[in-house]
């Protein structure tokens, strides 16, 4: 049986992923400071920027072997107010909990990794485009996105590394007409789109140190002031 760790499994695009592996009949390991969002995957408590912390949920795992990694887990909030008032404290915690958790976690997958494993990365489209008040969030997405290709190009060709890119990513019934329809793709993404990208690049196997983008094309519409 393929096995998998998912990061951050519990938030809404990680349980999402959790699910969708698991229903393709991948054993699921989800690493998160809480448990929920799958009943079908093996909750081992982790926070992925603390280097122990790590080193403690994979001797907890106690898996011999590892087919899949994705590195989902972060401060979801995006927005950290202005660059004056942005504490270093607030810096650093964005920064490690997204861009400094993926790589402690690669880290110590690599010895496990199989022949033809693949590393998938959670990026953003804000590593490419920004609205104000988001320094921290940017930096630590644009950083995801060139550590996904320097690991391609280091464990390659054994191990692929991708990133994917989401935009507005939502399960929620409440949103406005016009949410929606400023999509090109015609919606708001959902978590099942994620998950599915997820299982396309685990099994693309000429695919790697890329970024996919998922974002109902968003990022390619022209926008003009009235």
């Amino acid at each position: 049986m393929r096995r998998a760790i998912v990061t951050g499994g519990s938030g809404l695009i990680g349980a999402g992923i959790c699910a969708a592996l698991a229903a393709a009949g991948w054993q699921v390991a989800n690493f998160d400071l809480e448990d929920g969002g799958c009943e079908d995957a093996r909750f081992v408590p982790c926070d992925v920027s603390d280097e122990d912390a790590v080193a403690a949920a994979f001797a907890e795992l106690d898996w011999t072997s590892l087919d899949l990694l994705v590195n989902n887990a972060g401060v979801a909030a995006p927005v950290t107010g202005p660059v004056a008032d942005l504490s270093l404290d607030r810096w650093r915690r964005v920064i490690d909990s997204h861009l400094t958790g993926a790589f402690l976690m690669t880290r110590a997958a690599a010895p496990l990794l199989r022949e033809n494993a693949v590393i998938i990365n959670m990026a953003s489209t804000r590593a490419f485009m920004s609205e104000p008040f988001t320094e921290a969030y940017a930096a630590a997405k644009g950083g995801v996105v060139a550590l996904t290709h320097a690991l391609a190009v280091s464990l390659g060709p054994r191990v692929r590394v991708n990133a994917i890119a989401p935009g507005w990513i939502s399960d929620s019934p409440d949103l406005a007409t016009a949410d929606h329809e400023q999509h090109p793709a015609g919606r708001v993404g959902r978590p099942e789109d994620v998950a599915e990208a997820v299982l396309f690049l685990a099994g693309a196997g000429f695919i790697t140190g890329e970024t996919l983008t998922l974002d109902g094309g968003m990022s390619r519409r022209m926008i003009y002031a009235d």
